[in-house]
């Protein structure tokens, strides 16, 4: 019965939506943001509700910091797929680096990420999700313009679109 209780109350906890103030902390900088996102947050979610909130629609993020789950994906060109690969254990965030642009309206993170193991070996890959087990540090530039991405059957990708109506709009504030 306990065991079901508990159950429970973590899957309700999962559900309820958390505000912004409780994944993350920032401080602006001039174009930059210094981002400090909360122990156990899923982060391509915490930098994408980030970007969403203070409408940033182009720009880069960088980052250090710790987790303990991470989805990694890796691009297969002849096949235009993508093989996902998740880690669960401890592992430090040697680097995460990415752009910020928009698809279908949306905000768009394109990130890659560099992990490495307890016996100093290292992971790296396209980041599709990983959950904080520390510290999160993020330092996101907004460009201060839309830059838009569209599909390219060709490549398999959603590359950047700069002929498209998004990136000539810019930002209102």
């Amino acid at each position: 019965m306990l065991f079901l209780a508990m159950a429970f109350g973590a899957l309700a906890q999962a559900e309820t939506p958390k505000n912004s103030e409780e994944m993350y902390t920032y401080k602006q900088i001039g174009n930059k943001y210094v981002v400090s996102i909360n122990n156990r947050e899923e982060i391509a979610k915490a930098l994408a509700d980030f970007c969403e909130k203070l409408k940033i629609k182009s720009g880069t993020v960088c980052g250090i910091g710790a987790v303990n789950e991470a989805t990694l994906r890796f691009f297969d060109p002849k096949t235009k797929k993508y093989d996902d690969k998740t880690f669960e254990e401890q592992m430090e965030i040697s680097n995460l680096t990415g752009n910020i642009s928009t698809m279908d309206g949306k905000t768009y993170l394109h990130l890659h990420i560099t992990l490495g193991r307890s016996n100093y070996a290292a992971l790296a890959g396209h980041l599709l999700s990983a959950r904080l087990n520390g510290a999160g540090e993020f330092v996101i530039e907004d460009f201060g313009e839309s830059i838009g991405r569209k599909y390219s059957p060709e490549i398999g990708l959603n590359i950047y679109d700069f002929k498209g109506r998004p990136a000539q709009e810019k930002r209102q504030d």
